[in-house]
């Protein structure tokens, strides 16, 4: 894995545990507190939940390396797979800057990565807009064109799609070459809540 790579990877790790945590639809006991960049984060203490996540993330390394991936979503839904929040990270690595590690003070982006942290921390209203005791889950990719390789590994999402365009609510963006992050919140519009 490359180090642009890794370091998205591991980033989006914490921020989509983050994410599941500060939604509350896990007992605290399922996450413990952890040191990430020289901030406190909450990591997936919970075997399975600690395995999906990474495991998902990591499945995607291939295709973040080809610049295939544009956003990572954490879909929260109803049991009639009817989504309810969508959190989206669209991301943007720039692949064409070769000379990664000269041009780029490594010290810089990670004060960006920790700010984003801190503000996805500081978001906590916005995590208890919808809440469920029957709310579910998924990590779900979007690519920019179809992967070529291994398409029977691909698992098919199977939750609804609105009928009209969300409302979005921006939380956090950050540019810094080679990367470019935003994570922001879909919501239904009001006619189909």
């Amino acid at each position: 894995m490359g180090g642009e790579t890794e370091l998205v990877v591991e980033f989006l790790e914490i921020a989509i545990t983050s994410v599941v945590f500060l939604k509350g639809i896990y007992p605290a006991g399922a996450f413990e507190r952890g040191r990430y960049m020289n901030i406190l984060v909450h990591k997936a203490r919970h075997p399975q939940l600690k395995h999906y996540i990474h495991h998902s993330l990591n499945q995607l390394v291939p295709h973040f390396q080809q610049g295939l991936v544009e956003r990572i979503a954490v879909i929260f839904f109803s049991d009639e797979k009817i989504p309810m929040e969508k959190f989206l990270f669209k991301i943007d690595m720039n692949h064409s800057n070769k000379s990664y590690e000269q041009m780029m003070e490594h010290a810089e982006l990670e004060l960006s990565l920790r700010s984003f942290l801190i503000k996805l921390s500081q978001s906590e209203p916005l995590f208890k807009t919808v809440v469920s005791q029957d709310l579910r889950w998924e990590i779900t990719a979007y690519f920019s064109s179809p992967p070529g390789d291994n398409v029977d590994m691909w698992v098919p999402t199977h939750i609804k799609q609105w009928k009209q365009p969300p409302i979005i609510t921006p939380i956090k963006s950050m540019n810094i070459e080679p990367l470019s992050v935003q994570l922001y919140i879909e919501h239904p519009t009001v006619l189909e809540t």
